[in-house]
């Protein structure tokens, strides 16, 4: 049954795809200045924000479970960033692996939470969402400290916003990079192969001597990770961290997953239906924009979307 779930998958990513693309055409057709190259690399850039995000949520989902603690966990790691390293280079070195380090520990806590105390990936991530809120608004003191109105560092704003290739920003080239070596990963390593099994049966990867415990929290871990480098790239681009910039991420990053084809219960789906959910959401919304739908015509129709995929290939069980 691997073999079919792949192809679900497969099929899945590839009508978030064409769905994208036909999308372009009837924003093109609205407006020409739609489809002109500089538009389009805009676009994909603002994609580039949710499926990064995304990353992490797809290694979860593809276990069975769900991380509701990307957006602070992104928003933390974010002003982390920017109040240890005040915008200096010569902070950058040790500012960003701590910021990296501070989200893979907690999306490693949440992992943990889940095995070692059999807590639902629901509330455990919801917890931990609510517990980084709180460190942030604490430890910032509401975010009127001194270091809360820093810069990112540059070197960090050049990694992700220069141009080395013309209209291409170098957030782009981070993505595929990303993209890429998500895909390695599952597809082609133990790491991925166990991932899979253990969205698709849990019980019999167990029993086959899969130490399921720490494939959970790798996986956990990986989108505290990815988390905190989508946390980079919207403090670069702004050039300062704010408050709440995370919180669209929660529904994008899940929505980008189920859209592009895995099944919310696990071991169904890859990254590239994520990518291609991820430009899907923000191809959709330009165009609602193009047509001067309002923000509440754009909700509905994200919300409704999310149910068309999950009617078309979302709720199917995962079967090994």
């Amino acid at each position: 049954m691997m073999n079919v779930n792949a192809l679900r998958a497969e099929r899945g990513t590839l009508l978030a795809f064409a769905a994208a693309i036909a999308l372009v055409i009837v924003g093109g057709i609205y407006r020409p200045s739609f489809v002109q190259p500089e538009n389009l690399a805009t676009l994909l850039l603002l994609a580039s924000f949710i499926g990064i995000a995304a990353a992490g949520q797809t290694f979860v989902v593809l276990i069975g479970g769900i991380d509701l603690s990307v957006p602070w966990v992104l928003n933390a790691m974010a002003i982390l960033l920017t109040t240890t390293s005040l915008g200096q280079n010569d902070r950058a070195w040790w500012a960003v692996p701590l910021a990296l380090g501070a989200g893979v520990l907690a999306g490693a806590l949440n992992g943990l939470g889940i095995v070692l105390f059999d807590i639902p990936p629901v509330v455990m991530t919801l917890a931990m969402n609510g517990i980084m809120e709180g460190l942030v608004l604490g430890l910032t003191g509401g975010f009127t400290c001194g270091a809360c109105n820093s810069y990112a560092p540059p070197a960090i704003v050049w990694l992700f916003t220069a141009k080395p290739i013309p209209g291409v920003a170098n957030g782009l080239l981070l993505w595929a990079l990303i993209a890429a070596g998500v895909g390695v990963v599952l597809s082609l390593t133990l790491l991925g192969r166990r991932i899979y099994a253990l969205g698709n049966n849990p019980l019999a990867t167990y029993l086959s001597g899969i130490d399921t415990r720490a494939v959970t929290v790798i996986v956990y871990a990986l989108s505290g990770f990815f988390a905190a480098i989508a946390g980079f790239g919207l403090a670069a681009f702004g050039q300062q961290a704010t408050l709440g910039m995370g919180d669209p991420f929660l529904f994008d990053s899940i929505a980008a997953v189920v859209i592009g084809g895995a099944s919310i219960l696990g071991g169904k789906g890859n990254y590239w239906g994520s990518v291609a959910g991820a430009i899907f959401l923000i191809v959709l919304r330009s165009v609602l924009q193009e047509y001067n739908i309002g923000e509440a015509g754009r909700s509905i129709a994200s919300g409704v979307v999310i149910l068309i995929a999950l009617l078309l290939y979302g709720r199917q069980r995962a079967e090994f």
